[in-house]
């Protein structure tokens, strides 16, 4: 009798309550979300505690979870103001907390029972690390970005506690982000969520010639993209596929879970990725704003060669969001908000929340009360033409000109 396949959950990130419902309407199965305080990502809009409500409800209508960090290191002071906030959660049905502080992990199971998800910055990498934080109520861990499928698959099958893992997104060139540049250079401490992304400068190295002196982005690291990755994912059996950048675009988060959510679909149909599909989600990964990709650690230890080692540049083939969809339908067209200001005439696709890009042709543009348009402006509603199969809240986008 064939063993069933266990298809891990995409977890997606939510920098936004809108980002939140974005991710979820294109497939994903859980986010990971901030409050105002304990988290890792202060310059993220992060949520009140209104909005943690409301996006606990509007995930679990739609039976998807959500999972809130506490992942900050905290001191005295701040763990005196933790119990309010974790009985909130426990108050609103949030479905884990994810923790690095040992201190954190205790308050946590002493004031609730939301279960307990140990963060990639406890640098968890080995079955041991696991067996200690599993007695210490945990019941998952998000392993490290040094480890890889492989491994991550015998800690689970030694350890008997759920694994997570990135799947895609930014780098850090510090083990599990344990990095004080920012602290020493502008003040800002990395593990209190004040991470200023300094490895991601460029540097002037004494001793070099003029070439390497131009280029000295020596500890940036390339994105990491694990798609052709997913069969082993899979194989291995780990729960959890975690998509990094709370921080990023309504149209990374949207285009992110639906690229995974629709590949393991697809491989839970079919059992395998022998499809042009393969190349069509790759084409979407290529659409939104990132560096060069690289496997990273996934498969074999990363080395010199996911050294992001040139300048910051739009990529050629990048798209950016022009807006949400607010209505469509035959009548009224396709109302939606204007993020990014396109033309008459222009090229524009809309990203369904199933299946292919619905191509639409602005040839008309008009405002609310009619009046015709030859160029929009951000923070507006305006009307194209309708097209059939569009929906509110999908998003707009257009390739950037050159």
């Amino acid at each position: 009798m064939n063993k069933p396949i266990i298809m891990p959950e995409v977890l997606a990130p939510a920098g936004s309550l809108d980002k939140l419902k974005v991710a979820i309407l294109y497939g994903a199965n859980a986010v990971y979300v901030g409050g105002q305080k304990f988290g890792l990502r202060t310059a993220a809009e992060n949520f009140t505690l209104d909005e943690l409500r409301e996006g606990m409800s509007f995930a679990h209508e739609r039976g998807a979870k959500v999972y809130v960090v506490l992942n900050s290191f905290l001191h005295d002071k701040d763990l005196a103001e933790l119990p309010d906030f974790v009985r909130f959660l426990e108050d609103v049905g949030a479905d884990a907390v994810i923790v690095s502080d040992l201190g954190v992990v205790q308050s946590v199971r002493e004031l609730s029972k939301i279960p307990i998800h140990i963060s990639t910055q406890a640098s968890a990498l080995n079955v041991h690390s696991a067996h200690l934080w599993k007695k210490a109520g945990a019941s998952r861990i998000v392993l490290g970005r040094e480890v890889s499928v492989k491994e991550a698959g015998k800690i689970k099958r030694e350890a008997g506690i759920e694994i997570e893992m990135f799947i895609h997104g930014s780098m850090c060139m510090a083990y599990s982000g344990h990095c004080v540049i920012s602290n020493f250079t502008q003040g800002r401490d990395s593990n209190r969520g004040g991470c200023a992304h300094s490895c991601r400068f460029e540097y002037s190295l004494e001793g070099l010639d003029t070439l390497e002196k131009k280029k000295a982005y020596f500890m940036s690291s390339k994105d990491l993209e694990g798609l052709r990755v997913l069969p082993s994912f899979i194989e291995e059996e780990i729960d959890s596929l975690k998509i990094e950048g709370r921080m990023k675009s309504h149209l990374y988060a949207g285009t992110m879970a639906k690229v995974y959510s629709e590949a393991l679909k697809f491989y839970a149909e079919h059992g395998h990725f022998l499809s042009d599909d393969l190349l069509k989600w790759e084409e979407e990964l290529g659409k939104v704003s990132h560096r060069t990709y690289t496997q990273a650690s996934l498969v074999d230890k990363a080395g010199a060669d996911s050294i992001f080692n040139e300048r910051e540049n739009s990529s050629e083939g990048e798209w950016q969001m022009v807006g949400p969809v607010i209505e469509a339908n035959p009548k009224a067209g396709i109302v939606l908000e204007v993020r990014n200001a396109f033309n008459q005439g222009d090229e524009l696709e809309i990203l369904p929340f199933i299946g292919d890009v619905i191509k639409v042709h602005a040839s008309e543009i008009m405002d609310l009360s009619m009046k015709a348009l030859t160029r929009t402006k951000p923070s507006t509603l305006v009307r194209i033409p309708y097209v059939e199969g569009v929906k509110s809240m999908q998003l707009i986008r257009q390739k950037v000109k050159a």
